[in-house]
Formats: structure tokens, sequence, C-alpha cells
């Protein structure tokens, strides 16, 4: 039940949320909510393939 809720999110925010990587940021240089923005993809993204 819960990997479903999180490939349902993955999904979502694969629609919904900016691909940064496409946008070349660098990681060193990012605002504080674009390192919130990759953490909360990449804590989906787990989550979902678990």
């Amino acid at each position: 039940m819960q990997k479903t809720i999180f490939q349902v999110l993955a999904r979502l925010n694969k629609w919904l949320l900016p691909s940064l990587s496409k946008k070349r940021v660098e990681l060193s240089r990012a605002p504080k909510w674009q390192l919130a923005l990759i953490g909360w993809r990449y804590y989906v993204t787990t989550r979902a393939l678990d």
C-alpha cells in the first residue's frame, strides 16, 4: 500500500515539478528551495523503488 502511494507521488513529481538536471543546476550554487526540491524528489523516488 505504501509503495503504491510513493509510486503515485513519483509520477506527480515528474509531471508537476521542474527537472533541475535539465537546467544544469550546480548543487554548490543552488538556493535552499532547489536543494529541498532535490531532496524531496530523491526521498520519494527511493521509497517508490523499494
